[in-house]
């Protein structure tokens, strides 16, 4: 009898151990179709009532009477990676033509960076777009479909790395440079940039996360905790800033001008033409891919005109802002992003 006891426990706790491992596994990976595992990609909140046409652009104003140079880093929700508003449709069209107009420039992979744009790829297609925005996009077992723009698009990432990140590039504003960890730094392994501010981003693939910001002022002061920060992030925990800049003209696409380097000839106190000129904002998000660990850093560009800015009663802010440029803990900032060229006649026409 006490035999017969012993078995009975000794199959009740085999059947306890498999039940929690088995609750251990659905926990952890999530089954793809062909039966194959995959880390659990985070949850997404759907917008199930979402209106593009009739959603405004966000509105940043981080304005500061002195600038520092911080990383600056806010938590983030993994739903709201990606944001789609009123300038969807025009935006996604400049893009394609900057893409076929600038290839070298705008796309590029190197053959360590090939599985994280398939994982990306796979993620905003086949999981993050339909469901955030189901009345903009759809998917079925074979294809993800784009009800703006009429698209019909193979959720199997294609085998050329290039034409999966133009497909993802006239899919989302939003461009991306996929970082991965390396014993010397994160390194940038592809890109989709069709809205640069004064950089080649052909320039920067394969290169060190210090090497890409060689050019920046006081960059050293932030440099190492980035790296670390970079290296602790984890999935599901995005984060997020805002990079602001003042520009003469309203292109999106712009590879050279925007920003002064060493040795650059520099035309001072320049007369700018007002109308054209805009308070370039960048929202940045930092994300950690579950798969290849890969970093993917995306950032959406907004464009505000000056006279805006000044209509809200915000002109001495802003002209306050700029000036402070050449304060505060990076002081060559004024001359880096351009304002020896256009500080005085954008701050003039601010606080007249």
């Amino acid at each position: 009898m006490s035999l017969i006891l012993v078995m009975l426990a000794i199959l009740c706790l085999l059947i306890t151990i498999i039940l929690m491992w088995n609750q251990d596994i659905k926990k952890g990976t999530s089954i793809k179709k062909g039966g194959q595992p995959s880390p659990t990609a985070p949850s997404i909140k759907p917008l199930p009532e979402f209106k593009w046409e009739a959603t405004d652009p966000l509105q940043f104003r981080p304005f500061k009477p002195i600038y520092y140079i911080t990383m600056a880093l806010k938590s983030t929700l993994p739903s709201d990676l990606i944001k789609i508003d009123c300038n969807y449709l025009s935006r996604i069209q400049e893009r394609k033509v900057t893409m076929e107009k600038h290839q070298n420039h705008t796309l590029g992979c190197l053959p360590s960076g090939v599985e994280a744009v398939q994982e990306v790829y796979s993620y905003l297609l086949g999981e993050y777009l339909p469901t955030r925005y189901p009345t903009l996009f759809s998917r079925d077992d074979k294809l993800f479909r784009n009800r703006v723009t009429g698209a019909s698009i193979s959720l199997t990432p294609p085998d050329d790395p290039i034409t999966a990140l133009r497909r993802l590039g006239e899919t989302v504003e939003d461009d991306m440079f996929f970082l991965r960890e390396t014993p010397g730094g994160h390194q940038c392994v592809a890109f989709v940039c069709c809205c640069p501010s004064g950089f080649d981003p052909a320039t920067k693939i394969g290169k060190l996360l210090k090497e890409i910001h060689g050019p920046v002022p006081s960059y050293d002061k932030i440099g190492p905790s980035m790296e670390r920060y970079f290296s602790r992030l984890e999935v599901g925990k995005n984060a997020s800033r805002i990079n602001w800049s003042v520009t003469t003209d309203p292109e999106l696409f712009n590879v050279s001008g925007n920003h002064i380097n060493e040795g650059d000839q520099v035309e001072e106190n320049m007369e700018v033409d007002i109308k054209e000129t805009r308070v370039r904002m960048e929202l940045q998000t930092l994300t950690r891919m579950p798969k290849t660990r890969a970093i993917l850093f995306s950032f959406k560009t907004y464009l505000y005109p000056i006279q805006d800015i000044k209509a809200e009663g915000l002109g001495a802010d802003l002209a306050n802002a700029i000036e402070g440029l050449k304060t505060g803990n990076a002081p060559g900032m004024w001359t880096y992003k351009g304002g020896v060229r256009w500080g005085r006649s954008v701050c003039e026409y601010l606080r007249s």
